[in-house]
């Protein structure tokens, strides 16, 4: 896939980018922007595990504010992600990016995309290109039978998509982005779409030409 539309639209929108071809690549480049000691956090993203960016994190070179330490209850994880608002580094995935330069993610608890939006110094995406799609709509249409069920399904939730590989949304004649099923286990509850940034720089996106999580 030629990302080069893509690259310069995301810089237009005052974002960072780099384009490599591999996963291991995106993980020497992410180490690049990673300064040692750095109090460094992610949200959860199958991307990131198949870079290997978890263990990067547990060498010891950062303070890695870690939501999947060994004993945390469910007070230890929300301190975490209460954390994570704080720290210098926040890593994530995304769900989709325009070839307008748009990020579109969708979260359940919004414990993923808060710090996008807003806290750390520093957010970096890693972005497979089986992420990239043309528009808003073709965003939200490849979240609702790509991304969303199968996280649903991988997180166990009892939803209509996990069992169906769709939202129950797309099942109408027009549906609109937010709707969805009325389980509590509902995992598409915030959408937030990031254009053009006012803090130039601070959103940096790694492009790989590998397809990468859901």
């Amino acid at each position: 896939m030629n990302f080069t539309n893509v690259e310069q639209a995301l810089k237009n929108n005052n974002m960072e980018v780099y384009t490599v071809a591999s996963a291991t690549d995106a993980l020497d480049t992410l180490k690049t922007l990673l300064p040692t000691g750095a109090s460094v956090s992610v949200g959860g993203s199958v991307t990131l595990a198949q870079c290997g960016v978890l263990e990067l994190l547990k060498n010891g070179d950062y303070n890695y504010l870690d939501r999947y330490e060994a004993g945390l209850d469910a007070d230890g994880i929300r301190n975490v992600m209460l954390r994570a608002l704080t720290a210098d580094v926040y890593i994530s995935g995304a769900n989709a990016v325009t070839e307008n330069g748009e990020i579109f993610n969708v979260d359940g608890n919004a414990n993923r995309v808060a710090p996008i939006l807003f806290g750390p110094k520093s957010v970096i995406l890693l972005v497979g290109k089986n992420k990239i799609v043309k528009d808003i709509e073709a965003a939200h249409i490849r979240i609702k039978t790509i991304a969303a069920p199968k996280n649903a399904k991988r997180l166990g939730c009892d939803t209509y998509c996990a069992k169906t590989g769709h939202c129950v949304a797309m099942e109408k004649e027009k549906p609109c982005i937010a709707d969805g099923c009325n389980s509590d286990t509902r995992i598409c509850a915030d959408y937030v779409i990031c254009a053009r940034q006012r803090q130039k720089n601070r959103i940096k996106v790694i492009l790989v030409d590998e397809e990468l999580g859901f």
